[in-house]
This record gives structure tokens, C-alpha cells and sequence, in this order.
């Protein structure tokens, strides 16, 4: 329960609505009775509260014409940016996790140097902190999947961006990462002769690890030469420890490569388990070892100039940026 006093209540409640809806200097706001028809508070409040947002020079009124906005507190130079990941897949908290240890600290860096104040936070499959949010200009959120509730999405006044899924027919930004170029530059570099390929498949459900896999049994078919491809299922966040279908996987089908998905003590094992060479091909953040690698600082880099971009102007319609990963052999 809020207990602020009315005026101030109302004064967060504009300044929400006039973030939410894009409203910029110039614009013309709700007239007095306009915005008792859309909120519970008596006329006395809703005159204290535009008085007071005048003398403070936040809007302008002329007489016979209406109320206009002066300047935009929600839109100034300072900007509060916030990067939230889903702790329910991210095993033994986000700092035990190198992919997005690297991506969150890559992020703090790039927004503190551009003179912007960083929040990191969480939420749930269930449960988003949009009170929070709604004090922040912009929320980068990761670690979404299908079982992640969005309703909440709808609530908040921040502008909200979602890295490496993307949620069609939604009023996000999405900023993924496309791995496509780097499959087909694989099998252009090995597809010239027959080989075995075991790709790991993320048990964690999204549109990303979806189109992960499409990309990867596509390159595959393209191969110069016939390739035999087998895809397992593997938990490579919250079940780690879990490595009986990889295990089996590698005394049987003996593959040549093992590509896709996997946790970093898999590496080893992998080695271990094979009585030939494989070639350890992982999805990869800032590293030097082989795989499908992504630079993170020209990857955050597009995303936050895109976003700052949309904090300028909510109108802007919601685009998809694809940033490509390289095949490191």
C-alpha cells in the first residue's frame, strides 16, 4: 500500500503514462477533468498536483489551449539501466555461469562508461519485479523461456529489451545471436568427406535453442559431402552432473564432433569417454579455446545504442537485431 501523499501518487502515475506512451517536450497532456476520468483522485488533488508540476517547470499552461510539457524528468541524460536474468535456469547463480558472468559484466561496463547507473536483479518463471522496473528507463532481461510468464511485461513503463530470444508480435527489442554464418562455415571448412556430428540440444525450451538447432541441421544438409548428424537433449545450466545421454551417446554413435550446448567440465569428459580425437565445438562467450564464439563488448555495444535509441523515442516499432557468432576451428 502506498501511503505518499495523493498529490505524489499522482504525480508517479502521470509521469508513468507519459513515459509509457512516448510523450515528449511539446506534447499536450490530459486536461484536468481528462485525468479524473482515468484515475481516483478528487479534483482538489489533480489541481494541487498540475500546479505544483508547473511551478517546477515540468509542463506549461496557457489558458483556452491546455497543458504542455516543458521537459521530460523520465527522459533525461541520466539514464538508470537494469539487466535481469531468470534464475529458475541458471545454475548456481549467475556468477557460477560463465556465459552470463562475461555478458553482465561486458554490460555493466559498457553502460557505467557511458555515464549511466547499472542495477542488476532477477526474476522467475513466475514472478517479475515490475515495481522495480517501473523506477528504471531501460530493462535488458535474459534467461527467458517458453515456461516464463510475460503478463507482467505488459505492466511495466520501462522500456524493456530481451537478449537471445525473441518474442514475436511483441512490443520488445530483441537482440540475438545468429549462428547460422558460423554453422555453414564449419561444414564448408570439415563437409568435404564424411563425418559424424553429435549436436547437444538444450532440454531448456526457447525460440533461440530452437532456431539454434534448425540453423545447425540446415548447414549440416548443405555440406559438400553427406554428413551423419545425432541430436541429444542435455541440461547444461541446472543438470550438469547429469551426463549418462552424453556419456552413451559418445560410446555409441562415435562421433567426430560434439557441438552445441554443453557445460565446461563436459569438455574433458568428452575426451575421456571417446576411444578416438573429437573435435569440442561449444556456443562460446569472449574465449580463446574453440567453438562458436560471440565478441560480447561489440555485442553489447549494438544492443545498448540501439536501446538508448528507443529511451529517446518509445514510438520507434520493436526490431530484431541479429548479431552473427564466428567459428573459431
Amino acid at each position: 500500500m502506498d501511503l505518499s501523499p495523493r498529490h505524489l501518487q499522482l504525480r508517479e502515475m502521470l509521469f508513468r503514462r507519459w513515459k509509457t506512451n512516448g510523450a515528449k517536450v511539446g506534447d499536450k497532456i490530459e486536461s484536468q477533468n481528462e485525468i479524473i476520468k482515468f484515475c481516483d483522485f478528487s479534483l482538489i488533488t489533480v489541481i494541487k498536483t498540475l500546479k505544483d508540476l508547473e511551478a517546477e517547470g515540468v509542463i506549461r499552461r496557457q489558458v483556452g489551449k491546455g497543458s504542455f510539457l516543458v521537459k521530460t524528468p523520465w527522459t533525461e541524460a541520466h539514464h538508470r539501466i537494469g539487466f535481469f536474468y531468470n534464475r529458475d535456469i541458471v545454475g548456481g547463480g549467475i556468477f557460477n555461469n560463465e556465459f552470463y558472468t562475461k555478458l553482465v559484466v561486458t554490460f555493466e561496463k559498457r553502460v557505467v562508461s557511458d555515464g549511466h547507473e547499472f542495477i542488476m536483479g532477477s526474476f522467475t518463471n513466475e514472478t517479475m519485479p515490475v515495481e522495480m522496473w517501473d523506477r528504471l528507463d531501460g530493462v535488458v532481461l535474459t534467461g527467458l523461456t517458453t515456461d516464463t510468464r510475460l503478463d507482467d511485461l505488459e505492466r511495466t513503463s520501462s522500456q524493456i529489451a530481451v537478449i537471445d530470444m525473441t518474442l514475436k508480435g511483441l512490443n520488445y527489442n530483441t537482440y540475438r545471436l545468429d549462428f547460422a554464418p558460423a554453422f555453414a562455415e564449419m561444414f564448408d571448412r570439415f563437409g568435404n568427406e564424411p563425418r559424424r556430428y553429435l549436436y547437444l540440444n538444450s532440454t531448456i525450451a526457447s525460440s533461440e535453442q530452437v532456431a539454434r538447432l534448425e540453423a545447425f541441421k540446415a548447414a549440416c544438409a548443405a555440406a559438400p559431402v553427406p554428413q551423419e548428424l545425432k541430436v541429444i537433449s542435455v541440461n547444461q545450466e541446472t543438470g550438469a552432473e547429469d551426463t549418462r545421454a552424453l556419456h552413451d551417446a559418445i560410446e555409441q554413435f562415435k562421433p567426430d564432433f560434439v557441438c552445441g550446448y554443453m557445460h565446461l567440465s563436459w569438455h574433458a569428459r568428452i575426451q575421456q569417454w571417446s576411444d578416438k580425437p573429437v573435435k569440442v565445438y561449444p556456443f562460446g562467450l569472449d574465449v580463446d579455446r574453440a567453438g562458436f564464439v560471440v565478441n560480447s563488448g561489440d555485442w553489447m555495444g549494438e544492443a545498448l545504442t540501439s536501446l538508448y535509441a528507443h529511451l529517446d523515442d518509445r514510438q520507434l516499432p520493436p526490431q530484431v537485431y541479429n548479431f552473427p557468432a564466428t567459428f573459431r576451428p
